[in-house]
C-alpha cells in the first residue's frame, strides 16, 4: 500500500492518528484504541519509503529528520484532511505519527467546548494559556478560539506553529500564519519579530524555552493578547512550570510580571466516556485579584481553592466537572477518580 491509501483508510475509520513503525503493521487510533490496518509487518525499507512519500507530499527535505533525529511538517491530502507528522527514527530505522487535521475548523459546540473557555476570547490584552498532555486537543481549542477571534474583531492576527495545523482565512480580521522553521528560524525569533507586524493577537503554537517564555510576557505587557499552549495539567504547576523556567534570582520579578499579564488558564484532558470514545473535560482559572495575589507572593498551591471557589464566576474546577460527568451517566467512577486532581476528596463526593 502507498501512504495515500493508507491515510484515507484510516481517515474513513474516524482516526485520530496513524503510526508507521518497523516491526508492527501499520496502526491507527480510533477513539482511543489502536486499531491494525494492514495485514503485513513493515519492514525498515517499508517505512523507509512510507515516510519519504510523507515528505514528498509536504515539498519538504528528509535532510531535516537525517540530521536532527526527529521532524516535524504537514501536509494536505486533496479530498482527504490535512495531516500533521512527526517523523524520527527508533532502533536506527525511520517511523512516524500521522495525526488527521480536518481542512474545515473544528465548531466549538460540536467538541462542547464549554462556554467558559470562549468567553475568554473578549479579552483585548494579556496571556491566555490552554493546556494539558500531549494530544489533549490543546491545538484544536486555540484554533477555535482565534476562528471567533477572527469572526468578531478586526484587527491582525499572527499565528507562529510548528507545524502549521488548521489553515484560517481572513475573515474581519487580517490572519498571517508563520511555520517553524520555513518561515522563522525559531519560535523566539519569530516572536521577538511579531511585535514590529502591528498585531493585536498573537497565537503561539508552544512556549518551549526561557527566551520564547520572557518574549511572550513581553508581548503581553505591550497590549497585546496573547494566546499560547504549555504541557501541563492543572493551572497551579503551569504557573509553577513557566516560574521554573527562569533562574532563581529572576523569579520574584517573574512572579510579579506573571500576576499582571496572565488573564485565564485552560487546563485540558481527553477522557474514555462509559458508551465509548473520548470527551474533553476543561478546568478554566481566570485570573482574579486573590490569583494574583499568590502568583506574586508564590502561593500557587492555594491557586486550586481560588478557583474551586470561584466556579460560576467564569471558572471551572476539574474535579466539580468530573463529578458533574459520573453524575450524568457519561463516565464512570473509576474515569472520574483518575483523571482527578484531588482524588481522595473527590472519592468522597462520588456517590
Amino acid at each position: 500500500m502507498e501512504l495515500k491509501e493508507m491515510l484515507q483508510a484510516a481517515h474513513t475509520m474516524g482516526a485520530s492518528d496513524i503510526f508507521l513503525i518497523p516491526g508492527a503493521r501499520v496502526s491507527c487510533k480510533v477513539r482511543g484504541e489502536i486499531v491494525p490496518i494492514s495485514g503485513d509487518i513493515l519492514m525498515p525499507a517499508d517505512t523507509e519509503r512510507l515516510v519519504g512519500e510523507a515528505y514528498q507530499y509536504a515539498n519538504r527535505s528528509i535532510e531535516h529528520l537525517n540530521r536532527n533525529g526527529d521532524d516535524d511538517f504537514s501536509f494536505p491530502l486533496p479530498g482527504v484532511s490535512r495531516f500533521r507528522c512527526n517523523a524520527y527514527f527508533q532502533r536506527g530505522t525511520m517511523a512516524a505519527t500521522c495525526r488527521s487535521i480536518s481542512f474545515e475548523l473544528p465548531d466549538p459546540d460540536d467538541l462542547k467546548i464549554p462556554g467558559a473557555v470562549m468567553n475568554l476570547t473578549s479579552l483585548q490584552n494579556g496571556m491566555i494559556l490552554v493546556t494539558g498532555p500531549a494530544g489533549s486537543g490543546k491545538s484544536t481549542t486555540l484554533a477555535c478560539m482565534i476562528d471567533w477571534i477572527n469572526e468578531n474583531r478586526g484587527g491582525h492576527i499572527i499565528t507562529i506553529e510548528d507545524p502549521i495545523e488548521y489553515l484560517h482565512k481572513h475573515k474581519k480580521s487580517l490572519i498571517s500564519q508563520r511555520e517553524v522553521p520555513n518561515d522563522a528560524r525559531s519560535f523566539s525569533r519569530a516572536l521577538r519579530a511579531v511585535l514590529r507586524q502591528a498585531p493585536e493577537v498573537i497565537m503561539l503554537g508552544e512556549m518551549r524555552d526561557l527566551d520564547t517564555i520572557r518574549t511572550a510576557i513581553t508581548a503581553a505587557e505591550t497590549g497585546h493578547l496573547v494566546l499560547s499552549s504549555l504541557h501541563t495539567t492543572g493551572a497551579s504547576k503551569t504557573v509553577d512550570r513557566i516560574l521554573d523556567t527562569f533562574p532563581a534570582e529572576q523569579q520574584a520579578q517573574i512572579r510579579m510580571q506573571l500576576s499582571l499579564v496572565l488573564r485565564a488558564v485552560v487546563s485540558q484532558r481527553l477522557i474514555p466516556r462509559k458508551d465509548g470514545g473520548r470527551m474533553a473535560v476543561f478546568e478554566v482559572m481566570v485570573v482574579n485579584p486573590a490569583i494574583q495575589n499568590l502568583i506574586r507572593d508564590g502561593r500557587t498551591q492555594q491557586i486550586d481553592n481560588v478557583i474551586f471557589g470561584g466556579t460560576g464566576q467564569g471558572m471551572l474546577a476539574m474535579d466539580a466537572e468530573l463529578q458533574k460527568l459520573f453524575k450524568n451517566g457519561e463516565i464512570t467512577r473509576e474515569t472520574a477518580l483518575l483523571y482527578a486532581m484531588n482524588p481522595e476528596t473527590l472519592s468522597k463526593r462520588l456517590f
